[in-house]
């Protein structure tokens, strides 16, 4: 039985000598940048590697004028969860490559179809999916670490920052979200059984965006007949006050006022307030 057993005991401590790699922290370690971007979903995925003294753009590592791979190991993944507007040219959802050709003065971005090149040693241009260039910015403040994040962001788009050593460059991300909740308003009001918040939102994005506020006041007279509370009072009356019809909205700003106030809500007491003097009361 001893004899048996020993073989097998050999194996697995050479198994385990094999694969007892020490963990360590990556040189270069993986990271994810997101942003919600309009109605979808913008992700991110790369790694950073740091500069450790050495320099790296216009060297040997990442040469002017050549396709860079944009950090380090794989090449950035660009992954989006719906259509977007990419330097203003549209690109379908999908993962993309994010590669890049820098320069001194401006850098080229690269959208790629082909999201799992390790390096960019099998990159094909033909793949491209969207080429353009971009300024190249100096940094006051160098950056050690090579970094990837989102800036400028407004709701419905966002610039890509891509930041190392003194350099920084941009590129915009957009999604046109307008005609996306125009059709969604119509098809839901248009359904047999609307919910009261279908008639909320749509009465609320009409007066935000300027549209028919005869119709936005329509809807809200439908939410405030099914639920009486002060933020659906004071929808009806800021909808009012912008048509001019202040008996309205200082009816219901008053009656969301004193609900507001025995709920303590400091947001809802400003908001009725506030059409309460728009409408000179």
């Amino acid at each position: 039985m001893k004899k048996t057993l020993l073989p097998a005991l050999l194996s697995v401590l050479l198994l385990n000598n094999a694969t007892g790699q020490i963990s360590m922290p990556q040189p270069s370690p993986a990271a994810v940048v997101a942003q919600n971007v309009g109605l979808g979903k913008m992700t991110i995925e790369y790694s950073r590697p740091a500069l450790k003294g050495r320099t790296i753009l216009g060297s040997a590592l990442a040469p002017f004028g050549q396709v860079w791979r944009t950090g380090a190991n794989k090449i950035p993944n660009l992954i989006l969860s719906q259509d977007m507007l990419i330097n203003g040219t549209k690109v379908a959802a999908g993962t993309y490559g994010l590669a890049t050709i820098p320069d001194a003065t401006e850098w080229t971005i690269i959208i790629n179809k082909d999201p799992n090149q390790w390096g960019t040693y099998g990159y094909k241009q033909e793949l491209d999916v969207l080429r353009f260039k971009v300024k190249a910015e100096t940094l006051t403040n160098r950056a050690e670490y090579f970094t990837i994040d989102v800036s400028d962001f407004s709701g419905s788009e966002a610039n890509v920052a891509i930041r190392w050593e003194n350099t920084q460059v941009k590129f915009n991300v957009k999604q046109e979200t307008d005609a996306l909740i125009m059709a969604e308003i119509k098809e839901k009001t248009a359904a047999v059984k609307v919910e009261n918040d279908t008639y909320f939102d749509a009465a609320n994005y009409y007066y935000d965006t300027n549209r028919d506020l005869k119709q936005a006041f329509e809807w809200a007279n439908k939410v405030v007949a099914n639920d009486q509370k002060y933020w659906t009072y004071y929808l009806r009356a800021k909808i009012a006050a912008k048509m001019g019809n202040c008996p309205v909205a200082i009816q219901d700003a008053e009656k969301g006022l004193e609900m507001a106030k025995q709920a303590k809500d400091g947001a809802y007491i400003a908001n009725h307030t506030k059409v309460l003097k728009d409408c000179g009361k």
